[in-house]
């Protein structure tokens, strides 16, 4: 009070006015400001409407007291209501999800060397035979290692001495996965499915077939497929001419971009002394794939034209020949064709063995009966391919005996014969009747399928030319 008598004597009273709003608006900012030692508990709340508002009129009320230039003061007033709210939720506890750990496994690979069985490779890995019969037992039934073979591969997880897994993988595409688990082992089959890719080829024959297809890119493989298409209607030892020409669209497989093999031939033409022979491949509704013409006729002959591949013919049907070993002239009823020995001899149609065995000057033989009134001879065997006997039914193209030169033979070749009703046929000239035709119901599908087979092999062909001329 003294203090503002001194004032009122020496300042004027406008000077006083302000000095006394001051003072309040100092009153109020200290009332409504918390205390920095209260709890953020004890703090204004907004979870309720009355806090709420009346925070609000405080703040108004604040506002309309203050400056001109109050900004500062509204900054420091607004944090100070809500900082308190933002430090309650940092101190709630942060939970954060952790990653499982991962689970490593190790595994041992071992390649199937010749002669290796089950037991011995187990034994490698260093497992027990008991753990190979538990193994080879729970499979049973199943393709999981029923055949291993040389240069496939079997994995094994092991831990502490004791079988946890095993995979075999047969090829790149397939494997089968054994695992042991507390009621036994699982078996688990595993294919992968490779993408498919369309690869064109096209070459002339200047030397040989199989020459020629090796230089424009073929592999061993697929040269065999393309003569096995053609081979019901071409040759390939006599008829093949320099200047024949042959192209076809083939699969190839990939798996994760990656070339892994070969699949089927979608379509081909071989020219063949100015003759042109064109083949496409078409899968049924039942499954069944075969080779036809663009008409639906099948490719497939009752016969093969030559019952052993990429020989040569060293002596033709003839009426009058003279023996290479007896000397004596007397008809050939049959051709010869010379190969090295143990070069594989198919059955050229389906049909029955009726005679396996020593047949005179034929040496080592064997007759199948095709139908009634057809049979194939094939003389001078080295050997009989095994699990065949006399009365063994057999498919075209089946391997019944490899080339030798027992009996009255010079050298090694295979001496066939074509008999019709028992009389001696030209094995090269005989007229062969076709295989059944594209089916009535599957006709439809079929043209679909060829026209659209044909017209890939026609762009392809196109792009060639093309790329060819510029």
């Amino acid at each position: 009070m003294v203090l503002i008598e001194r004032l009122k004597q020496h300042l004027p009273a406008t000077h006083l006015i302000a000095v006394a709003i001051c003072c309040v608006i100092v009153g109020l900012t200290s009332m409504l400001m918390p205390s920095s030692d209260l709890p953020a508990s004890v703090l204004p709340e907004t979870g309720t409407t009355g806090q709420s508002v009346g925070a609000t009129a405080n703040r108004n009320q604040i506002a309309m007291l203050l400056p001109t230039q109050p900004g500062a003061a509204k900054q420091s007033i607004t944090e100070s209501v809500t900082q308190p709210e933002q430090a309650s939720l940092k101190t709630e506890p942060q939970t954060q999800l952790q990653a499982a750990p991962e689970i490593t496994e190790t595994w041992q690979d071992f390649k199937v060397r010749s002669g290796d069985t089950l037991t011995s490779i187990f034994k490698r890995a260093g497992l027990t035979n008991r753990d190979a019969f538990l193994v080879s037992d729970a499979v049973k039934g199943t393709d999981t290692l029923k055949r291993i073979y040389p240069g496939q591969t079997i994995r094994f997880v092991i831990e502490k001495g004791q079988f946890k897994k095993l995979q075999h993988i047969r090829n790149q595409l397939e494997s089968s996965l054994v695992t042991a688990t507390d009621q036994g082992y699982d078996v688990e089959k595993i294919e992968k499915q490779p993408d498919i890719s369309p690869r064109f080829a096209e070459g002339s024959i200047d030397n040989s077939l199989f020459y020629d297809a090796s230089q424009a890119g073929l592999s061993d493989k697929m040269i065999m497929e393309l003569a096995a298409v053609f081979g019901w209607d071409i040759d390939f030892v006599l008829d093949l001419r320099q200047g024949d020409r042959f192209n076809l669209v083939y699969e190839e497989k990939y798996l994760e971009g990656k070339l892994i093999g070969e699949g089927n031939i979608l379509s081909a033409q071989f020219i063949n002394q100015g003759e042109t022979y064109t083949a496409v491949r078409y899968t049924d509704s039942q499954g069944d794939s075969s080779y036809y013409t663009p008409e639906g006729d099948s490719m497939r002959k009752a016969f093969l034209r030559s019952p052993v591949s990429f020989a040569r013919i060293s002596s033709s049907f003839k009426n009058r020949r003279k023996h290479p070993v007896l000397g004596l002239t007397r008809a050939h009823k049959g051709t010869d064709y010379a190969a090295r020995t143990g070069t594989p001899i198919k059955a050229a149609g389906d049909g029955k063995i009726i005679w396996r065995g020593t047949k005179g000057g034929y040496g080592k033989a064997v007759i199948v009966q095709h139908g009634g009134n057809i049979t194939t001879l094939y003389g001078h065997m080295n050997n009989y391919r095994r699990g065949q006997k006399t009365g063994s039914r057999v498919q075209q193209g089946d391997v019944i005996g490899y080339v030798g030169q027992t009996g009255l033979a010079s050298g090694p070749h295979l001496h066939y014969e074509f008999r019709l009703n028992g009389v001696h046929k030209n094995p090269q000239t005989v007229k062969l009747p076709h295989a059944a035709p594209i089916a009535k119901a599957e006709k439809e599908n079929f043209f679909a399928a060829a026209k659209e087979s044909l017209a890939q092999l026609e762009q392809f062909k196109a792009t060639q030319l093309a790329s060819a001329s510029n």
